[in-house]
């Protein structure tokens, strides 16, 4: 079983049954994956991911290994955690997972090296904490990365500043600027949980 550090790994079970309800809802990766298992486009690279820990990310994950990556994941947001999805990646697909929901700085922090430690040639971010980790701690390992992808507006940002400083080491796409994010996230993801959370708060439909 590969390395990890997760809460408690006898809740893979629970969290393999909510992988594949996500599933349910996610046909395009059906496909992908079909493909990937054939031409296995990521034979010999390793992937260091910082992101929520979600069954739709597990659902990601487990179509990069389709496709022959090594991949490891901590978490980005400790707070959004699914301590059973983490389990069931662990369990289910020996894959490292660093997550623990809750967990203080200190542990955050030591898990976004954890995720490092695999030497990555691709980083996958939410927040750009693994890239200033990467730069600022791990710049040894700067030299092995060809690439990275950054989904967050906070992220981006801090990427652009790095960019036209000169500081930023490698190419990283922003999947934030892509416009079916804009189009899909941004007004039924964001723009939902902003309308739920004033009804939540103010108890009024």
């Amino acid at each position: 079983m590969a390395e990890y550090h997760i809460k408690d790994i006898n809740l893979a079970e629970k969290g393999l049954f909510r992988m594949k309800w996500a599933a349910k809802e996610m046909p395009v990766l059906d496909l992908i994956e079909k493909r990937f298992k054939e031409e296995r486009p990521f034979d010999g690279i390793r992937m260091a991911a910082t992101m929520h820990v979600t069954s739709e990310t597990a659902n990601l994950m487990r179509i990069l290994l389709a496709g022959g990556a090594e991949v490891a994941l901590s978490a980005s947001n400790p707070l959004s955690t699914q301590d059973d999805i983490a389990a069931a990646l662990v369990a289910h697909y020996e894959m490292p997972v660093y997550a623990i929901k809750g967990e203080d700085t200190e542990t955050y922090n030591q898990h976004l090296n954890a995720v490092l430690d695999i030497k990555p040639h691709l980083t996958m971010d939410d927040g750009m904490d693994l890239v200033a980790t990467l730069h600022s701690l791990r710049s040894e390992l700067l030299d092995n990365v060809i690439g990275g992808t950054e989904e967050t507006t906070t992220g981006v940002i801090r990427l652009r500043s790095m960019a036209k400083d000169g500081a930023l080491k490698f190419p990283v796409i922003a999947v934030n600027d892509a416009m079916t994010k804009h189009f899909f996230d941004n007004r039924y993801g964001t723009g939902q949980s902003t309308i739920d959370g004033i009804i939540r708060g103010t108890n009024i439909l």
